[in-house]
């Protein structure tokens, strides 16, 4: 079998990459700084095999261990908020040259990085700015590199949907970012795991950078109604200015784990939908699931 290391296997999509492609009998390497968090994999590997390796991403002697003998790697290591010594740099910038590096010194036969909509070396935010520069710095060290942009990621265990959850059951008014109107493609998470599996047995997708999105664009409201009805309650929908929602996250800064970020702000006060012109799921024969398809599956009421 053919090994496939994946960093970040322990987090949300890794997860999901990691029991498609050991159902499909590949021998995968789980490369997490926390092993411990993974082992429920090893249960659950259908036809193939996982293995956990203690990695990080900034460490690039633990990345060479992890890529080594390994056919394929993909990357799929990220996070919202900067803590310590983990800044979007370190592991967006610094540690996705780290991972790419090392698979080419490696030998290794493809890499896939997981970027993320938008992604900018320009922008001003400073968490699409590393994910642009990330982007650049694997094209320059490994040609053979396909990347995958996926918008807003949704399934079971999200962040996303499941926080608005549990705000819609708390609070019986929500606030809006804006007027609600900022757009998003939200894409399910087996659909991101699958054009994984498609990019690894397609070779014509060498090089080429793939933008995810689901079937429908909802505006943050549109999205924020579909929980509310979906939870069984009545709560009333109130227009906040991006203002109060920096001086919020301003102040929130200080907490140890603070729950809104100036930079998640920025984020929300861009669109995030897949460009016209793209390379899309469709390109890798992958039809997209719906919101509405998934959504009752683990949001419902509770009285």
């Amino acid at each position: 079998m053919k090994r496939i290391t994946v960093f970040g296997g322990s987090g949300f999509l890794g997860r999901c990459i990691v029991l498609r492609l050991a159902a499909g009998g590949a021998a995968v390497r789980v490369a997490v700084r926390h092993p411990e968090l993974a082992s429920r994999l090893k249960g659950a590997a259908g036809d193939g095999t996982v293995e956990l390796m203690c990695a990080d991403v900034w460490d690039e002697k633990s990345v060479s261990r992890a890529v080594r003998d390994s056919s394929f790697v993909i990357n799929t290591v990220g996070h919202y908020v900067e803590k310590s010594g983990a800044t979007f740099d370190a592991v967006h910038g610094q540690g996705a040259l780290h991972v790419a590096r090392q698979a080419n010194e490696a030998g290794v036969r493809r890499l896939i990085h997981i970027s993320g909509l938008g992604a900018d070396p320009s922008s001003d935010s400073p968490y699409v700015r590393a994910r642009g520069i990330g982007e650049v710095l694997v094209r320059e060290s490994c040609v053979d590199a396909t990347i995958l942009r996926p918008s807003v990621i949704f399934g079971p265990e999200d962040a996303f949907f499941n926080r608005l959850s549990d705000m819609a059951r708390r609070a019986p008014i929500l606030p809006l970012f804006g007027r609600g109107l900022t757009k998003l493609q939200p894409v399910f998470v087996n659909d991101v795991a699958e054009a994984c599996a498609s990019v690894l047995a397609g070779p014509e997708t060498v090089g080429k950078v793939y933008e995810l999105g689901g079937p429908g664009v909802y505006t943050y409201a549109d999205l924020l109604r579909l929980v509310v009805e979906r939870t069984g309650r009545n709560r009333l929908l109130l227009p906040a200015p991006f203002f109060i929602w920096e001086v919020m996250a301003a102040l929130m800064a200080f907490l140890p784990n603070p729950p809104l970020t100036p930079d998640q702000v920025k984020l929300m006060n861009e669109d995030n939908v897949v460009e016209a012109t793209a390379l899309t799921l469709a390109d890798l024969g992958i039809t997209s699931t719906s919101v509405e398809d998934i959504l009752p599956t683990y949001i419902n009421p509770d009285y």
